[in-house]
């Protein structure tokens, strides 16, 4: 912005105002106020001054984000109770909104692309590099606790650093030009994980909840909120959300669902708390192809780590090093809400949330697409309360999802797909039997 307009900048307390007026302006419904919309609308927007009171080194901001992570948990918990969910339309056309979601979107790229990417996207991209070039440096650059993220983000940043190699070597061929293969592909990988997310979230309300204008809603709103632009380079965190839209919008198929949330749990640490909840959902033909996708993506991901592995202990140091177990533990130095704490207040916290996990795994015991996306947004969110690092403040882990839930209509007929378990019993039906059966390469699923 400042290159073409001189010495006009927008800083991240500016945007807050200015993306509040225009979210009240679309969303806001001004002829029910009490509504379930406008909660939701206070619930989001509440998160802004808690991210920039922890920007600007307030320590009770992390308070302000444990108090608003815990409204939001108390809301998803009664997302059930509200029976009505009538389709709202926005204050504003398709046309109107789809031109305010591209501006929105070209001004979030605006600022990727001049600001300084995180040191943590720049780690990833340096070991996708790594990775390509089958180097081991891993003794000699230890992960620090925000850069340490999975091989998925390298495998996802790979191919991006080597077109980024290849525009600068055509650009300027010099052997000393890696600072800016990084740097470009670090701004690169951002924006296209925003758009990934965009674009799930526009496929969700097209294809599941059967209205395109609400995916276009829920991507503007994602587009316009303080969180989303205050922590806009950092692709660790938008790359495992990302993948979990798109494992939703392809629930109805387990193999790829299955895929999907495999790579995720190759990102971070907190998707691995979704898959007992997945696997419960497809029961128990679909769990099978679910499972499947999971090992065959791990094996994926080992694969590429064995890449940049020089022996055995190397290997085996990658594969510790490659999810943040230490989280769970209550003795490391953190910067967020238990940094003023002692650590054994988390405890009945940790233990807490695995009896909500258990909980939400098993209950209701028949499940709906209602109860994944809910339970599954409840869960991240959840993790936020225990989280040691930076508690509260990774709103980019669920903010996709709870978009979802607020903007959800009924779903109670978007029921786990029916798997035909003998493939003999296709060759058995004939006429209006046979043409119910939905066939495909990943499998047989009842219509």
């Amino acid at each position: 912005m400042g290159v073409i307009l001189r010495g006009y900048s927008v800083n991240d307390a500016t945007w807050f105002y200015l993306s509040l007026l225009l979210i009240l302006a679309v969303f806001f419904r001004f002829n029910r106020v009490f509504s379930l919309r406008n909660l939701d609308l206070a619930l989001l927007l509440s998160i802004a001054p808690g991210l920039l009171l922890v920007q600007r080194g307030y320590s009770f901001g992390f308070g302000w984000l444990f108090v608003v992570t815990g409204c939001l948990l108390v809301r998803l918990f009664s997302d059930s109770f509200w029976k009505r969910r009538p389709l709202l339309e926005q204050n504003l056309n398709p046309a109107g909104m789809a031109f305010l979601a591209v501006s929105t979107f070209v001004f979030l790229v605006s600022s990727a692309l001049t600001a300084s990417p995180p040191q943590e996207t720049v780690e990833t991209v340096r070991r996708a590099d790594e990775m390509l070039k089958r180097q081991d440096t891993t003794l000699e650059q230890p992960a620090t606790e925000e850069s340490q993220a999975g091989p998925t983000a390298r495998l996802v940043a790979a191919p991006v650093v080597r077109a980024s190699d290849l525009v600068v070597s055509g650009v300027s061929p010099k052997p000393d030009n890696r600072w800016a293969v990084e740097q470009i592909a670090a701004r690169a990988t951002a924006v296209l994980a925003h758009f990934a997310v965009v674009a799930g979230l526009w496929m969700l309300g097209k294809r599941l909840f059967g209205d395109a204008n609400s995916g276009l809603a829920m991507a503007t709103l994602y587009l316009l909120l303080p969180c989303t632009s205050m922590d806009v380079g950092k692709v660790n965190h938008v790359l495992p959300a990302a993948l979990i839209v798109w494992a939703l919008v392809s629930y109805r198929n387990p193999l790829v669902s299955g895929g999907l949330l495999g790579l995720a749990c190759g990102t971070l640490l907190f998707p691995l708390f979704l898959l007992p909840l997945w696997v419960v959902f497809y029961g128990k033909q679909g769990a099978v192809r679910f499972m499947l996708a999971l090992g065959v993506v791990a094996a994926v991901l080992a694969g590429s780590l064995l890449l940049t592995s020089a022996d055995s202990h190397s290997f085996t140091q990658q594969i510790r090093g490659s999810i943040d177990w230490s989280s769970l533990t209550l003795d490391r130095e953190t910067l967020g809400f238990w940094s003023n704490h002692d650590g054994a207040y988390r405890i009945p916290v940790i233990v807490t949330f695995f009896v909500m996990l258990l909980t939400l795994t098993f209950l209701p015991r028949e499940k709906n697409l209602e109860h994944l996306l809910g339970h599954s947004t409840a869960i991240i969110v959840a993790t936020q309360l225990w989280y040691p690092q930076q508690g509260g403040a990774y709103v980019l882990w669920y903010l996709p999802l709870l978009l979802a839930v607020m903007f959800r209509p009924k779903l109670t007929s978007q029921t786990p797909p029916v798997i035909v378990p003998a493939p003999s019993e296709e060759q058995q039906l004939t006429g209006p039997a046979r043409q119910a059966v939905g066939i495909s390469w990943f499998g047989r699923r009842g219509s």
